[in-house]
């Protein structure tokens, strides 16, 4: 089980980061976030459930069920996002 304060970053950089993933994962569906195509299909394609036949329950579920994967996941996006931005 991966510690918190990789989340709690002082200087707020990978607290922010998976904020920012969800807010562009979701556009379109912000309130809803369930209803989002592509969460839709990130579950379908890590979890092996059809994405035609989740529910806010099921998908909830999944993100608890598997929220230290998942927290792992959007510090890597973070920590991809700052190379890139580092690069540029």
């Amino acid at each position: 089980m991966p510690s918190w304060p990789f989340i709690l970053n002082p200087k707020g950089h990978l607290l922010l980061a998976p904020l920012r993933f969800l807010w562009n994962a979701t556009r379109g569906h912000r309130l809803a976030p369930w209803r989002s195509d592509y969460l839709r299909w990130r579950v379908e394609t890590y979890s092996g459930q059809r994405a035609e036949t989740l529910t806010a329950k099921s998908i909830m579920a999944f993100v608890w069920d598997s929220r230290w994967e998942l927290l792992s996941f959007l510090a890597w996006t973070g920590r991809l996002d700052r190379e890139a931005r580092k690069r540029v």
